[in-house]
């Protein structure tokens, strides 16, 4: 997707994807749009401007953390979400929060791990094939001896002899010829063959570089245990080469391990490692999930005493602040973090003042209504109808739902949502399985066939749970 949209076109791609919600489109598509426009400026004002960050408050359900993921896949952005209960204050069990950069880091350099793989794909198949075809087929050169051996058959052609064998005859030589040029022709059938595909499920030994990275929990600056990758080879220097092993695997098999060894060889990762920190800093995003659940001053004992702790370790990241990754430095000042939280008990004053002031804009997602789980149910393009009606395709199912079909899931969302706890939309995914679930289970035995969900094919599966309150309890 191109990164210059504007933000209408920004909030119709979202669309395209979430339900309603347009109060918060329009605020993310502005926050994407200003990192373009930031990148227009003059360099000694760009440094200044600092991403407006978002909180989104909300039940659970509503599409909060779903506008987040998709604003990034449109960006083409690193993005990690994390919940604020996973980190604790310093001095306690938990997560350290720079581990939040640490983890965007690594997201981002694969994404362009992943980049440059693909630019050198092509090259990199070229040279696994080849590597295969000198196991099939070695080349003259390399070709194990056999008889003569081909060295000294060489050195005999050309006229050269040692002193344990006299120079071969014209008739040796002859037959010398036509031997190699048996073998010549036999290396370029494999070689064909090899191309074309037909050699998959050929069995051969290949030597294969063994991985060196190892992870080791480490104690970070801030007390915290992390995980960081090590590989003591690169510590080394490479001293003693890489490590090899043989193993017997098929072709297939073995153009995939070799293709990917090779362009490992092809991509510089100390370019990827640069570039990848430098997309975190520019264009990183964060989703704080679950803000609400740390929020609260007030003193105490247990769990709820590192409340503001957890907010005063997170204040820094979210400011701007240095971080020391394996991969470098990482300064996290252009990152846009976007908090959400359903908000019921506390509310967003509670959280800490330097917090608060963190978060200029702040959006309020609606509940879901009817209308809105009957569009949610068909309107996506991955909704939840086109999901469950391209698997059962596999088996052989079409499957059709009738209006009446999506007008009763729709309401009984809704009804459940309201007698026991409001999960949003996620409610949905569990009424589509109870609805379903005799049909997957038997769609490998029924054969070909269509199948019509109606109203009363749904209500025959969910009228003794919807009146039941007590089940739906525990079934929905």
């Amino acid at each position: 997707m191109d990164e210059y949209l504007t933000p209408r076109e920004i909030v119709e791609e979202l669309d395209k994807y979430i339900i309603g919600q347009e109060e918060a489109k329009r605020a993310v598509a502005v926050a994407l749009r200003n990192r373009y426009r930031r990148q227009q400026m003059d360099p000694e004002l760009r440094d200044e401007v600092i991403p407006k960050n978002i909180l989104m408050i909300g039940p659970t359900g509503v599409g909060k953390t779903e506008i987040a993921r998709r604003l990034a896949n449109l960006a083409h952005a690193p993005f990690v979400k994390v919940e604020a209960t996973k980190f604790t204050e310093v001095g306690y069990v938990g997560r350290d929060v720079d581990a939040i950069v640490r983890d965007l880091v690594e997201v981002s350099v694969r994404m362009v791990e992943q980049e440059r793989f693909a630019e050198v794909e092509h090259q990199a198949e070229e040279l696994a094939e080849h590597r295969i075809l000198e196991i099939l087929a070695p080349a003259l050169e390399a070709a194990p001896a056999r008889g003569t051996g081909f060295s000294e058959l060489i050195n005999r052609l050309s006229g050269q002899s040692t002193p344990e064998q006299p120079p071969a005859s014209e008739v040796e030589q002859e037959a010398r010829r036509n031997q190699i040029r048996q073998y010549e022709a036999n290396r370029k059938v494999t070689e064909r063959r090899l191309r074309a595909g037909e050699l998959e499920d050929e069995e051969i030994e290949v030597e294969v570089e063994e991985s060196g990275q190892k992870v080791f929990q480490i104690w970070s600056s801030s007390t915290g245990v992390e995980e960081m990758g090590f590989n003591p080879q690169e510590m080394l220097g490479n001293l003693f080469g890489p490590r090899k092993s043989r193993k017997r695997m098929t072709v297939a098999e073995a153009r995939r391990a070799l293709t990917y060894e090779e362009a490992e060889k092809l991509v510089d990762p100390q370019e990827v490692a640069r570039e990848a920190i430098e997309r975190v800093e520019q264009a990183g995003i964060v989703f704080l999930d679950e803000l609400d659940k740390i929020a609260g001053r007030e003193g105490g004992h247990g769990p709820e005493v590192s409340r503001e702790g957890v907010q005063r370790d997170i204040l820094p990241i979210i400011e701007g602040s240095t971080v020391i990754t394996k991969y470098g430095p990482c300064n996290t000042n252009h990152i846009l973090f976007m908090a959400a939280g359903a908000f019921h008990v506390s509310k967003p004053s509670d959280l800490i003042p330097e917090l608060q002031g963190r978060f200029p804009i702040r959006v309020e997602l609606k509940s879901l209504t009817e209308a809105d789980f009957a569009r949610i149910l068909v309107e996506p393009q991955n909704s939840l109808v086109k999901q469950y009606t391209a698997l059962l395709a596999t088996e052989g199912i079409d499957l059709e739902f009738a209006e009446g079909a999506i007008t009763t899931l729709a309401r009984t969302a809704r009804e459940v949502n309201e007698r026991a706890e409001n999960i949003g939309a996620r409610r949905l995914y569990t009424l589509m399985e109870r609805v379903l679930d005799d049909l997957s289970f038997e769609a490998p035995e029924l054969g070909d066939r269509q199948v019509v969900v109606d109203e009363a094919y749904v209500d025959e599966r969910l009228q003794k749970l919807t009146q039941d309150q007590d089940l739906t309890r525990f079934m929905l």
